[in-house]
C-alpha cells in the first residue's frame, strides 16, 4: 500500500504511494517452454501456443472486468487514502470472475463454461479499472487538493483520469513485441496472473478453496468495520477504535527521558494497537523485511522523535496531523532519495528502453513477412492514439491547471519516455517506479516552471499515470501471451476497464473527501497525498520557507535513505536481512504509529506460516489477506456514505 505485492500468485500490493514493493519475487516464477535456440519465438508462438478459436473478450467478460474492477477500484481507493499502498487486482478479479461463472453454470444461468481465456481478458478490463488509484492518480489530485483547496468538476476530472490512463495503454504498444515477444522478460505478475488461471480452470477444488477463504475473510473484515465504524439506533455496542499495548513502560512509568512522553499514554502518540483487519490483511500482503521495518520507524518516531520535537516546541500539539505536520519532510525525503537511488541503480533498464524507444522510428515487420499482423496490435494504433489523446491532454492541463501549452506539450513525449522506462523496469523486476518518475518529473517542472504548484502536481500525475498503465497492460499481455491469448482483444478490454475506473474513483473520492481538512489525520492519513503535496510545496516555495529543525529532519531523511539503499545493495549477503527497507521504515514516518504495528503484525503472521506451514500458506495468505482488505475496505465505504447522506449518525 506509498507504493506496489502467496499461494500460486505472490502479487500484493501496488502502487501506493512511496513505497515500491515486488508485486511478485522474480526468482519465484516457474519456467515457460520457450523456443529452440535461432527460431523465431513468434512463429513459435503462434504455431504451438496461440488459442485463436477460443472465446476471449466476450460481453460477458467485458461486463464483469467493469463492475469487478469498479469495486475494486473503490477498495482501493479506501486503502490508499488509509495507508498509502493499493492492492493487487488482477488475481483477485480472476478468483472472484471465476467462482461467480462457476455459480452461474451450476445455476444454469449460462451454458457455457467460462473459459480461461475469457478471464484473463475479464482480468484486463478488472485491472485496468481497479488500478486508476495508481500512478499517482489518487497522490496528485488530492495533493492538488490540500496545496490549492479546489479541485475541477466532477465531469473534468474524470475526463482527465481517462485520458491520461488511455495515453499509458497506447504507450505500451510499441514496446510490448520486444519486451514480452522477443527479449521475454520475466513480468513475474504477469506469470503468477497466468499460473493462477490455469490452476482456476484446471482443479476445481483449488479455485473453490481460494474463493471459500476471500468470500470468509472478506466477511469477517466487513463485520469488523460495522462494529468498530457503525454507530445506530440499531447496534448500541462498537469495538474500541485503540487497544492498548502491552507494554511494561507505560505512561508515567516510563523510562525515556521526554516529559510529553511520560506525560501521555502511548495512544496519545498513536502507538496502540487498531483493532483493523484491512492493516493486518495488508501487512500479510508485504515481506517481513518491510513490515519489521515498519514497526521499527514507527516506534523510533513516535516514540523518541515526536516527543523530542514536542518538548522543543518544534511541534505544537500531539495529534496526527500536527506531528505528521513536521514528520512529512523527514518522511518524504527519505521516500524521494531511497526511492530516486534504487532507480537509478536500474541504469541498464533505462538504457535499453531509451534504445527501443529510439526503434520506434525504423520499420522493423513487413507486414507480408510478419506472423502476427492480424494478431498483435497494428503499430499505427500508438501514433493514431496520441494523435487523438494528446491535444485533449494538453487542453485539459491548461484549461483544469493553468499549465502553460509548452508545459503540456513537453509532458507528452517525457510520458512517453517515463512509460517506456516504466514498463521495461517493471518486466525485468516487477516493480513499477512510478514513485521514482513521479518525484523526478516534479524537480523537473520545478525547474521549468518555478512557482506553478499545478504544473508540478498534475505534469507528475501525467507521467505517473501514463507509465503505471503502460505497464499494467504489459503485465496482462506477458499472461495472455502464456495462454495464447489475443492481444489485440486485451488491449481493447483495457479501453473499457479504464472507462470504468476513471467513472467510479472520482465521484467516489468526492464522497470520502469533501475538503482538504479530511486529508492528514488519522482517519484518512494519507501518506502518499502529504508526501506529494510536501515535495511540491518545497520546490515551489524553496527550502529557505521551511522551518530549520524541518530542514535538519529533511536533510536526515534524505541521508538515511540513501544509506539504507547503499547498505541493502553493498553489504553482505548474511547482513542484508537485518537492514531495514527504505520503503517500510519512510512509511512508517508519515502514517500513524498504530498502523505500522498492525501492518508488522500481519507480515508476522504470514512469515510465520511461511516459514512453519507453507502448504498454508501457500493456500491462505493471498486470499485471507485480500479478503480482509476488500470486506473492510468496502463497508468502511458504505459507511461513509451512510453518514454522508444522513442515514447514520456521523
Amino acid at each position: 500500500m506509498i507504493p506496489g505485492r502467496c499461494i500460486i500468485v505472490a502479487l500484493p500490493m501496488t502502487q501506493p504511494a512511496a513505497n515500491e514493493t515486488p508485486r511478485h519475487d522474480p526468482h519465484d516464477a516457474p519456467p515457460v517452454a520457450a523456443p529452440a535456440e535461432g527460431q523465431d519465438p513468434e512463429r513459435y508462438w503462434l504455431e504451438n501456443v496461440y488459442q485463436g478459436g477460443a472465446r476471449q473478450l466476450t460481453p460477458r467478460a467485458i461486463v464483469a472486468g467493469m463492475l469487478i474492477g469498479m469495486v475494486m477500484c473503490l477498495s482501493n481507493l479506501y486503502i490508499i487514502l488509509k495507508t498509502g499502498w493499493s492492492m493487487g487486482v488482477t488475481v483477485t478479479a480472476c478468483i472472484l470472475a471465476f467462482s461467480f461463472f462457476n455459480l452461474m453454470r451450476q445455476l444454469r444461468v449460462f451454458r457455457e463454461d467460462f473459459s480461461p481465456l475469457e478471464n484473463n481478458a475479464m482480468g484486463s478490463v478488472a485491472s485496468a479499472a481497479g488500478y486508476m488509484t495508481g500512478g499517482g492518480n489518487m497522490a496528485a489530485v488530492p495533493a492538488l487538493l490540500v496545496l490549492t483547496g479546489t479541485l475541477p468538476g466532477t465531469g473534468w476530472l474524470v475526463l482527465w483520469f481517462a485520458v491520461i490512463a488511455a495515453l499509458g495503454v497506447f504507450a505500451a504498444i510499441p514496446i510490448k513485441r520486444q519486451l514480452v515477444n522477443i527479449e521475454a522478460l520475466p513480468f513475474p505478475s504477469g506469470i503468477a496472473t497466468a499460473e493462477t488461471i490455469k490452476a482456476l480452470h484446471g482443479h476445481g477444488e483449488v479455485a473453490r478453496q481460494k474463493s471459500r477463504l476471500l468470500g470468509i475473510a472478506g466477511l469477517i473484515g466487513a463485520i469488523v468495520a460495522v462494529l468498530r465504524d457503525a454507530k445506530s439506533a440499531w447496534l448500541n455496542t462498537h469495538a474500541p477504535e485503540f487497544l492498548r499495548l502491552p507494554l511494561p513502560i507505560m505512561e508515567k512509568k516510563s523510562i525515556l527521558p521526554w516529559a510529553t512522553l511520560r506525560d501521555r499514554p502511548l495512544k496519545d502518540w498513536g502507538l496502540a494497537f487498531e483493532p483493523s483487519l484491512l492493516l493486518i490483511g495488508g501487512g500479510m500482503l508485504m515481506t517481513w523485511k518491510t513490515g519489521w521495518s515498519m514497526l521499527l520507524g514507527a516506534v523510533l518516531t513516535y516514540g523518541f522523535l515526536a516527543p523530542a520535537m514536542v518538548d522543543q516546541g518544534f511541534i505544537t500539539a500531539v495529534t496526527q496531523k500536527a506531528i505528521n505536520t513536521w514528520m512529512l519532510w523527514t518522511g518524504a525525503a527519505l521516500l524521494v532519495t531511497s526511492g530516486v537511488l534504487s532507480f537509478a541503480f536500474q541504469w541498464r533498464s533505462v538504457a535499453r528502453s531509451l534504445q527501443a524507444l529510439s526503434g520506434l522510428f525504423r520499420k522493423k515487420h513487413e507486414a507480408t513477412q510478419d506472423p502476427l499482423a492480424a494478431i498483435e496490435v497494428p503499430p499505427s494504433w500508438f501514433p493514431m492514439g496520441f494523435a487523438i489523446l494528446g491535444p485533449v491532454a494538453v487542453a485539459l492541463m491548461a484549461y483544469l491547471f493553468q499549465i502553460p501549452v509548452w508545459a503540456g506539450v513537453l509532458a507528452l513525449p517525457l510520458a512517453v519516455v517515463m512509460g517506456f522506462i516504466a514498463a521495461r523496469v517493471t518486466g525485468e523486476t516487477d516493480t513499477t517506479p512510478t514513485k521514482a518518475l513521479g518525484p523526478v518529473t516534479q524537480l523537473i517542472y520545478g525547474g521549468l516552471a518555478p512557482g506553478n504548484v499545478a504544473a508540478n502536481v498534475m505534469s507528475a500525475n501525467a507521467t505517473g499515470g501514463v507509465g503505471l498503465h503502460a505497464a499494467d497492460l504489459l503485465i496482462d499481455l506477458k499472461s495472455g501471451w502464456l495462454l495464447g491469448g489475443n492481444p489485440r482483444q486485451q488491449l481493447i478490454g483495457q479501453l473499457f476497464g479504464v472507462v470504468a475506473g476513471a467513472a467510479i474513483v472520482v465521484p467516489a473520492f468526492n464522497l470520502l473527501v469533501p475538503d482538504a481538512q479530511v486529508l492528514g489525520g488519522e482517519e484518512f492519513p494519507a501518506p502518499g497525498v502529504m508526501v506529494w503535496a510536501g515535495v511540491s510545496k518545497m520546490l515551489s516555495v524553496g527550502l529557505e520557507a521551511l522551518h530549520p529543525s524541518a530542514r535538519m529532519g529533511a536533510l536526515c531523511g534524505g541521508l538515511l535513505g540513501i544509506a539504507l539503499v547503499l547498505l541493502d545493495r553493498w553489504a553482505p549477503k548474511a547482513a542484508k536481512p537485518y537492514i531495514p527497507s527504505a520503503a517500510g521504515f519512510g512509511l512508517a514516518i508519515v502514517i500513524p504509529g498504530s498502523s505500522s504495528i498492525s501492518f508488522c503484525i500481519g507480515a508476522g503472521i504470514a512469515e510465520y506460516l511461511r516459514r512453519r506451514k507453507p502448504k498454508v500458506a501457500e493456500a491462505a495468505v493471498f486470499p485471507v489477506g485480500s479478503g480482509f482488505l476488500a470486506g473492510e475496505s468496502l463497508m468502511g465505504i458504505f459507511i461513509l456514505m451512510l453518514k454522508a447522506f444522513n442515514f447514520m449518525p456521523k
